[in-house]
């Protein structure tokens, strides 16, 4: 009898328990909806108080719950008077904390924290220390997720003013510096394989897809503001680091940290990027990394020093040394394109090409490759074709190879614009297609260039 009357005492109270799970759950759908209907429609003051609700009451109501809560809250940043401002900021922190803990899988820390270090950034919250230690805070944490371009240079930014004010040591700006410019090269690299193939497609003639064309435009985008960024970063970064002030930097330390390998490759790293290489400090460094760190990186380095004393031929030695070690994609590509460069220095064009298009495999935003092998065709119109027509038809060629240079690196747009017009202007005109009856016509060239061009339609 008393296990019966237990038995129903349970499921009286799973059925109690039931029945106010239930009720609860119908009131986050209630408020819930409520609440979305005002945020889709921006009117984030009237979804505010639902979404306080729902935070505390119904953590788990939606994801969407946190991706309107952090516009709702930004708003509320930017209308608030300044003295109420940092509670909203403090909030939108706690917020973030929330999501972390209730939808952990979709949680980006890295874009989260430096959103809110941004937002510190826009509304003038906290010091430049305290801007600075989030957005480092960001970068430690996630870096993958640290995406966002304006923060990127708005982190190296606060990290020059700081060291200009004596806040932080020259140093930790270099290798901030080297970092980010490995993180942005990474984030081009990646835009670029998108942007590759759809350029690959239009080239031969063909209509893009919808999807193709929306992956083309979000891919432009990004690489323009990357590019920006990396710009601004270098400008920045030039102000700190000409040579004037490079050298005796690094020359002031040298006996110091010279067993130090890491210095010494981030020194020989800057002083080759800033085209610090004819100093006598920098054969002193590189034959000290030689000797601390043979290396694929040393190589390169002495391939350098190589080519500085005139003797090519032991410097080309020295870059297909390092590339044939190298792992690193972007210092891979590097030493593919001083390949690359060494063998048109030579002639042997076909050589120089298959060395520049493995660059940019490696590194698929180098888009300065595109630019040589444009000057190679053109350079090697009269030497291709069997009549003028066909010789001239190699600077459309030329052309595509120039613009798609400008469309994985927009810092060479203007460049490389420039440089296809110039092409296509050589080209056969309207005329002259029309006389040699070549309109949509396809040319292949049987020259070492190779492949062809289909004739624009008149």
């Amino acid at each position: 009898m008393m296990k019966a009357k237990l038995t129903l005492l349970i499921v009286a109270l799973f059925a109690g328990v039931t029945a106010l799970n239930a009720q609860a759950s119908q009131e986050c759908i209630t408020k819930g909806s409520v609440f979305v209907e005002h945020a889709k429609v921006k009117n984030y003051d009237a979804a505010y108080q639902p979404f306080m609700e729902l935070r505390k009451e119904c953590p788990q109501y939606s994801f969407a719950l946190y991706q309107y809560g952090e516009r709702i809250l930004k708003d509320k940043i930017e209308k608030a008077p300044d003295a109420e401002k940092k509670a909203f900021v403090d909030d939108l922190a706690k917020m973030y904390q929330e999501k972390k803990t209730n939808y952990p899988s979709k949680t980006k820390e890295g874009e989260d924290i430096s959103d809110l270090a941004l937002t510190m950034y826009d509304n003038k919250i906290g010091t430049a220390q305290e801007q600075y230690d989030m957005f480092k805070k960001a970068y430690s944490t996630d870096a993958a997720s640290f995406t966002n371009a304006k923060g990127l240079y708005v982190f190296f930014t606060l990290a020059v003013s700081l060291q200009e004010a004596g806040s932080i040591e020259l140093q930790e700006v270099f290798d901030l510096y080297d970092g980010l410019s490995e993180k942005i090269t990474e984030e081009q690299n990646n835009y670029a394989k998108r942007l590759d193939p759809i350029l690959e497609k239009e080239g031969n003639g063909d209509k893009l897809t919808s999807a193709e064309a929306k992956t083309k435009k979000a891919a432009e985008v990004n690489l323009e503001n990357y590019s920006k960024v990396m710009g601004g970063i270098n400008g920045k970064l030039g102000e700190l680091a000409d040579c004037d002030r490079l050298v005796p930097f690094y020359e002031s330390a040298f006996e110091e940290k010279k067993n130090d390998v890491n210095w010494v490759k981030s020194a020989a790293g800057r002083l080759v990027s800033k085209e610090c290489k004819d100093s006598e400090l920098f054969v002193k460094i590189v034959e000290q990394l030689n000797t601390l760190e043979p290396s694929p990186e040393t190589s390169y380095y002495l391939g350098q020093l190589a080519e500085q004393k005139g003797d090519k031929t032991k410097a080309l030695e020295y870059y297909l040394e390092s590339a044939d070690r190298q792992t690193d994609p972007a210092k891979k590509a590097k030493a593919l394109y001083s390949i690359g460069k060494s063998y048109q220095d030579k002639g042997s064009l076909s050589n120089a090409r298959k060395f520049y298009l493995q660059a940019v495999e490696a590194q698929p935003s180098f888009g300065v490759v595109y630019l040589k092998i444009a000057g190679m065709y053109a350079d090697s119109a009269n030497n291709c074709g069997n009549s003028v027509f066909e010789k001239r038809a190699v600077y459309w060629k030329a052309a595509e190879m120039a613009a798609r240079a400008g469309q994985i690196d927009p810092s060479l747009s203007t460049t490389a614009n420039k440089a296809a017009a110039a092409y296509r202007g050589l080209a056969p005109d309207r005329t002259m297609i029309f006389n040699e009856n070549m309109a949509g016509k396809r040319i292949n060239f049987s020259c070492w260039i190779g492949g062809g061009v289909t004739v624009p339609s008149l």
